[in-house]
C-alpha cells in the first residue's frame, strides 16, 4: 500500500475488494486507513503483511499484537494474527559494516535505539535528545567555527503570542554548523514584533563575516503561507528561496539525533536558546498513553520552538549529507 500518509487516505481503499495487500512502515499509518484496509480483505484466503520499526506501546498496533492468542483461528485454519519480531543483528543480507554504522546513529539507550535497533515496543520517556551534553568536551557544542561555507540554510519557526525563533547553519568540510540565532519572547519581552520587523531579523541572520549570505533555503513552516509571501515581497534578497519546512515530528527527531551522533552537526556555543531547548525538550507522557510519539509543547519560556526549528534545518540538511556520502 502506498500513500497512507493522512486519514484522508481512506478514500484510495473504500469499496475495494483485495485478495492480498503489503505495506511497509504501518506504524506510521493512521488506525482508520488500517482499519479499512482490514474490511477490503473480505475474500476467504485474503492476507495482509506488514512491516514496521516499533513504536510506543500504547499504539494500536501493539494493542492488536497483544491479542493474538484472543483472535486465535480463521475460518480456513490459518492464525488471524502472527506477528514476527527481528532485531537488526539477524538481518543476515545486512552487511556488518552498514550494521554498524545504523547503530551509531541512534546513541545507545535512547528510545530511537530500543525501537529500531533492539525492536521494541518503548515508549519515549524523558528528555528527548537525552545523549545531548552541553559541556563542549562531549562534542556536540563547539567553542569556534570555521571561516568560510560552501552553503548555507536558515530555518525559522512563526510565533506571535508564542516565541519567534530562527536560525543560520553553515556547511563546511562536510559538517553542518549551527553558527547564529534569533530568539524573541513576545511575553517574556513584553513587546510584540510586526512581520516586518521579524524579515528584518531574518536578513541581519542572513550576514556572515560581514558579507550578506544567500541560503540554499529559507524553511518556514507550512502553515505560515501568509508570512512566507510577506518574506518573498521583502526587499532582501537574501530571502529568495523561501521553501515550506518539513515539519514531521519522530522524523525529525531521528534526523537530529543521526546529524549529532555521527558528528555532521555542531553548535556554536552562542546559540545559547538552541542549546537550552535541545538540553530540555521532553517527551510528552500523556500523548504517550495515546500511543503518539509527541514532545511536550509549550508558550512562553518553553524549550519546543527551538527545538522545531532545529528539526525543520535538520530535515534538509541530512539530506545533503546523504548526497555527500557521509552518512
Amino acid at each position: 500500500m502506498e500513500g497512507a500518509t493522512n486519514e484522508g487516505a481512506i478514500e484510495r481503499i473504500q469499496g475495494e475488494s483485495l485478495i492480498a495487500a503489503f505495506g511497509d512502515e504501518v506504524v506510521t499509518w493512521p488506525q482508520n486507513f488500517y482499519e479499512m484496509l482490514d474490511t477490503r480483505l473480505s475474500d476467504q484466503g485474503s492476507v495482509f503483511i506488514g512491516s514496521m520499526n516499533p513504536g510506543p506501546p500504547q499504539h494500536y498496533i501493539k494493542k492488536l499484537i497483544d491479542r493474538e492468542e484472543e483472535l486465535g483461528l480463521a475460518l480456513d485454519g490459518r492464525k488471524e494474527l502472527r506477528p514476527w519480531r527481528f532485531i537488526l543483528d539477524e538481518n543476515t543480507f545486512l552487511d556488518p559494516s552498514y550494521i554498524a554504522s545504523l547503530k551509531k546513529k541512534y546513541p545507545k539507550g535512547t528510545v530511537l535505539y530500543r525501537r529500531f535497533i533492539e525492536g521494541l515496543w518503548v515508549a519515549a520517556e524523558g528528555r528527548v535528545f537525552s545523549f545531548f551534553e552541553e559541556d563542549p568536551k562531549a562534542g556536540y557544542v563547539v567553542t569556534k567555527v570555521p571561516d568560510n561555507f560552501i552553503q548555507f540554510l536558515v530555518g525559522m519557526d512563526y510565533g506571535i503570542s508564542n516565541p519567534f525563533c530562527a536560525a543560520l547553519w553553515g556547511l563546511s568540510g562536510g559538517i553542518w554548523y549551527f553558527l547564529k540565532e534569533v530568539y524573541w519572547d513576545s511575553k517574556a519581552e513584553q513587546k510584540q514584533k510586526t512581520n516586518s520587523e521579524y524579515i528584518e531579523d531574518l536578513a541581519r541572520l542572513c550576514n556572515w563575516n560581514g558579507k550578506p549570505v544567500f541560503p540554499q533555503r529559507i524553511l518556514v513552516p507550512p502553515e505560515e503561507p501568509g508570512f512566507q509571501r510577506e518574506i518573498l515581497r521583502s526587499k532582501f534578497p537574501q530571502l529568495a528561496n523561501v521553501h515550506d519546512a518539513d515539519n514531521a515530528i519522530l522524523p525529525g527527531v531521528e534526523d537530529v539525533t543521526t546529524l549529532l551522533s555521527l558528528g555532521r552537526l555542531k553548535i556554536y556555543e552562542k546559540c545559547e536558546k538552541t542549546i537550552w531547548g535541545l538540553n530540555d525538550l521532553r517527551w510528552d507522557e500523556k500523548k504517550q498513553a495515546q500511543g503518539i510519539d509527541m514532545f511536550m509543547k509549550g508558550g512562553s519560556g518553553a524549550p519546543d520552538h527551538s527545538a522545531d526549528m532545529t528539526r525543520y534545518i535538520a530535515r534538509r540538511a541530512i539530506k545533503d549529507i546523504r548526497q555527500m556520502r557521509l552518512i
